[in-house]
This record gives structure tokens, C-alpha cells and sequence, in this order.
């Protein structure tokens, strides 16, 4: 039947990701990082895809498709809560990792300027959902940072995540001790290096303790630093 459907320009498609997260039914895979339709059948051609799309490489065509299965997409979205429910998983914290520009850079907003951009580089950020492998971690440098310093110091982005891979955590409200966790993965990937912000408060000395813990642990001679932040937002060291 011809029927409206997406159509992914491969070569504007910077393999972020956002599309196939925002396709609630699933017809969309990340392949070989570029976004891929592999289920014409699960695609409804209202384009919730479209707009989370920053390289703009998503448009409609009309063309030959098998029709839209909304028995077989819902079949596919019960497996899927099946799957994650017996294996303690959780839809937040599916890996994914974002192409992004390492230089200064900014969007332009109509009528309002420009504002910077997020330096995230990946999902998801925090240590108790980070998986301990990821391919995100081959040759990443490691920003280990406490929850409240992107908070308190406002260059947080740029001076700090530009070209790093973020994981943060706070060792008081979440009632652990983040050492196993950090010793895996500063262990188990090609980490060329690691950076420990920290707020001036003494419970943030569990998070510097356990990745110096982590860091001995691993068996490895990797650069690292230690960075401080005010409660006012200033860099104390």
C-alpha cells in the first residue's frame, strides 16, 4: 500500500540517537551509528521522530509500505517491559551516546540569542545506573563529579564535560560506597584519564575517597585531578 512514512538521510544522521528514543513503537535501530528504519510495519507516520532530530536528516516521503501493525508494535512493547521487569532494567537507563562538537559552541534560539549547548556525552550519567562497560568508555576521559557542582558552578559544560565522559553521584543521599563500581570501570575500559569535582562540603569527601580508592584498585597509572567547588560556585583548587 502507499501510505506516509519517515524517510533517514544517512548523511545528515550524526547517530545520536534521539529518534530512536523518541519512537515510542520501536521501528527505529541504531546501526553501524547511523539511524536505521527496520520496521516499516511498526512506523506510524506521525513523526514523533522528527523533531528530536538536531541534524534534520528525518523527513516524510510517501511511498510502498507494508501497513502500520498496532497489534505487533504493542506485542513488541510488552516483550520489551517483560524483559526489562525480569531483568531489573529500566528504559532511563538504555546507553547511548551523542555526537557533539568539542570546540565552543552554541544554538542560536529566534528572538532570543544564543545559548550554550549541552556537553553530555552520553546516557545515562549516574554511577548506580552507569553500565561498568561501555563503548563510550574506549579512550574517554573519566569527569567524576558530584551531583551538586553542576549546580553550584555555572561553566560546569564547558570547563569541565567539553570532551569527557560524565558520571556523578551523591555517596550521602545514595547510601553506598561507589569504589566497586568506579575500580570496574577505570579497570575494565581505556580510560586515558580521570577528573574528581567535588563540592567544599565534607560529605562529598566519600566521592573523591572512593574514586582514589578506584583509581589504586584498578592497577593503573592514569593522570588524574582533583577539583573543588565553593558552595557560592567558585573553583577553591
Amino acid at each position: 500500500m502507499i501510505r506516509k512514512i519517515i524517510k533517514i538521510d544517512e548523511e545528515k544522521c550524526n547517530g545520536c540517537g534521539l529518534c530512536a528514543s523518541a519512537c515510542h513503537e520501536g521501528a527505529i535501530d541504531i546501526i553501524d551509528g547511523k539511524a536505521r528504519l527496520v520496521r516499516e510495519n511498526f512506523c506510524d507516520g506521525l513523526g514523533d521522530c522528527l523533531p528530536g532530530c538536531p541534524t534534520g536528516a528525518i523527513s516524510f516521503e510517501e511511498r510502498e509500505a507494508p501497513a502500520y501493525d498496532e497489534a505487533a508494535v504493542k506485542a513488541a512493547q510488552l516483550a520489551a517491559a517483560d524483559e526489562e521487569h525480569s531483568s531489573g532494567g529500566c528504559p532511563g537507563s538504555k546507553t547511548m551516546q551523542f555526537a557533539r562538537e568539542t570546540e565552543m559552541a552554541q544554538t542560536e534560539i529566534p528572538d532570543a540569542g544564543f545559548r550554550p549547548v549541552s556537553r553530555l556525552n552520553q546516557w545515562p550519567c549516574q554511577i548506580k545506573l552507569v553500565p561498568t562497560q561501555a563503548s563510550f568508555f574506549d579512550g574517554a576521559k573519566l569527569l567524576i563529579a558530584a551531583d551538586c557542582t553542576a549546580y553550584a558552578y555555572a561553566n560546569m559544560h564547558e570547563e569541565f564535560m567539553n570532551g569527557k565522559i560524565t558520571v556523578i553521584g551523591c555517596p550521602k543521599l545514595d547510601a553506598v560506597d561507589y569504589t566497586e563500581k568506579l575500580t570496574a570501570i577505570i579497570r575494565d575500559n581505556n580510560i586515558r584519564s580521570v577528573t574528581i569535582i567535588r563540592m567544599e562540603v565534607p560529605c562529598c569527601g566519600g566521592l573523591q575517597r572512593a574514586s582514589e580508592n578506584a583509581l589504586k584498585a584498578s592497577g593503573k597509572f592514569i593522570p588524574w585531578q582533583i577539583v573543588t567547588i565553593s558552595r557560592d560556585g567558585q573553583v577553591l583548587d
